[in-house]
């Protein structure tokens, strides 16, 4: 998708060419005498159209128009939440039409969260997946203008940074919805080695050799069921000094779970092709930094593998040794996710870094307790939990802060390791994120449960790209801090 910032008021916006003119009214709008104002009010006269968020109106061939198209759409207050929602519903319009350029003005002053929310609904509306189809799917739509009253330096940087958003939240959608075939941990490396092409970041990618000179059994240990080789990826994004303390974000890379010998259900199993949604924000998210080009340093360690149930997998019972040195008896292999991140957030300690977030489609458990709006989210410090709270807020990628009480970690006692790798249902994301905790004593750390947010199921199945919006917010807002 092409996006380009404009400054348009109402009246020049009439002159702008384009297949589709798509204005955007909220109730504070004032109608001036230009074409489209005098069609905003007749319409609201006469009840035919409202600027209650959603509502919309379409009009063909106005006099003083360019544009062949128009779609009035109601905006209620003008909350960034009332933009998406009112441009999403008229984007899906144009899904359908011949539609190649549209230009979305909006009829009055705009905030960057504003104009941040109106390129969040284009993308999201107008992505498609087309990489394994015999005839490669391609979006119809591939220009659109954002017209504001006046582009400030404010605005400037909030398009700049949003497109940015927007081409890390599709690199994650298409890594997580290439089927696993399509994407196995040997595919993933070389994705990664390609964003190593940019200047400022460098990969190196680990097989198994490697990994286990690096003594990271438990990594191991979910790998040995499947004949594709594990591999450990390390992206380094270097943009202020070699003295500053990186973020370091740990991407959960299971490319496809079928739960090895704890085997997992048969009705949508083909959707753990998306339990590698960290990994694919992760690589997301140095997609975005590739284009900004911030001044800071940032890691990022994808443990990638498969869980699959041959002669060789681990089984229930087994005991296997971390990079930590700590022992983990393996309850149930498909609780197989913490398995892979506690080696990686071990291996994280050298980077002496100023905060660790690991990312994971990790419980059904954080489903449940938060359903499909808010990712889970665990930190050991308010200042890590309340700057990504904000960063989720302002990126429109919301997450819900959960519980790290000690009492959560007896159940992972065990009479035969250090620790076991489950702890029963109650408190499941919990339980899990108590297991993580132990491997990550040594920083900041946070924890992203996103097996609610990272993909959609049924008519609309597909990945969301969740949570690159969030990290990259968080990311630029310690570039802003480090600033003052």
């Amino acid at each position: 998708m092409n996006f380009e910032l404009k400054t348009l008021s109402l009246a020049s916006s009439a002159k702008t060419s384009t297949d589709t003119l798509i204005v955007l009214i909220s109730e504070q709008f004032e109608a001036g005498k230009d074409p489209l104002s005098v069609l905003i009010s007749k319409a609201t006269q006469a009840k035919d159209f409202s600027n209650k968020t959603g509502k919309t109106l379409q009009a063909y061939g106005l006099a003083g128009v360019s544009a062949a198209k128009i779609i009035l759409v109601g905006i209620g207050e003008g909350k960034p939440s009332d933009v998406k929602s009112g441009l999403t519903g008229a984007m899906a319009t144009l899904k359908a039409a011949e539609t190649s350029k549209a230009a979305v003005v909006f009829a009055g002053s705009v905030t960057s969260a504003q104009l941040h929310a109106a390129v969040l609904a284009v993308a999201d509306s107008t992505y498609v997946y087309g990489t394994t189809h015999s005839k490669p799917k391609l979006r119809k739509l591939t220009q659109v203008t954002l017209g504001v009253q006046s582009a400030n330096g404010a605005l400037k940087e909030a398009f700049t940074s949003s497109v940015a958003m927007v081409e890390g939240i599709e690199f994650a959608k298409e890594w997580a919805n290439r089927p696993a075939n399509h994407a196995t941990p040997t595919m993933l490396g070389k994705a990664a080695q390609g964003l190593a092409k940019t200047a400022g970041i460098s990969c190196e990618v680990l097989g198994p050799k490697e990994v286990a000179k690096l003594g990271m059994g438990s990594f191991m240990s979910v790998a040995k069921g499947s004949a594709e080789p594990l591999r450990f990826i390390v992206l380094k994004y270097q943009g202020a000094a070699k003295t500053d303390a990186p973020v370091v974000l740990v991407g959960k890379g299971i490319t496809f779970d079928t739960g090895g010998i704890s085997l997992k259900p048969a009705p949508e199993m083909d959707e753990m092709k998306f339990d590698m949604g960290g990994a694919a924000s992760v690589l997301g998210v140095f997609k975005s930094l590739s284009l900004l080009k911030p001044k800071l340093n940032v890691v990022g360690l994808i443990p990638a593998c498969e869980n699959m149930p041959d002669g060789l997998a681990v089984k229930p019972g087994d005991v296997v040794t971390s990079m930590s040195g700590q022992t983990i008896e393996i309850l149930n292999t498909d609780a197989e996710g913490r398995l892979i991140l506690c080696d990686a957030l071990t291996y994280a300690e050298r980077f002496k870094p100023k905060a660790v977030i690991d990312i994971a489609t990790l419980t059904g458990a954080c489903v449940i307790a938060l359903g499909a709006i808010r990712s889970g989210m665990f930190a050991t410090e308010d200042a890590l939990a309340d700057a990504l709270q904000k960063a989720g807020n302002d990126a429109m990628d919301l997450c819900w802060r959960l519980p790290l009480d000690e009492e959560y970690a007896e159940s992972l006692k065990s009479n035969f390791a250090d620790v076991g790798n489950v702890g029963g249902r109650p408190g499941g994301a919990i339980t899990a994120a108590k297991f993580l905790h132990r491997f990550a004593q040594k920083y900041p750390w946070a924890h992203l449960d996103i097996a609610g947010t990272a993909w959609k199921g049924g008519g609309a199945k597909g990945a969301t790209g969740r949570p690159v919006g969030l990290l990259l917010q968080y990311l630029l807002s310690q570039q802003a801090s480090a600033k003052k």
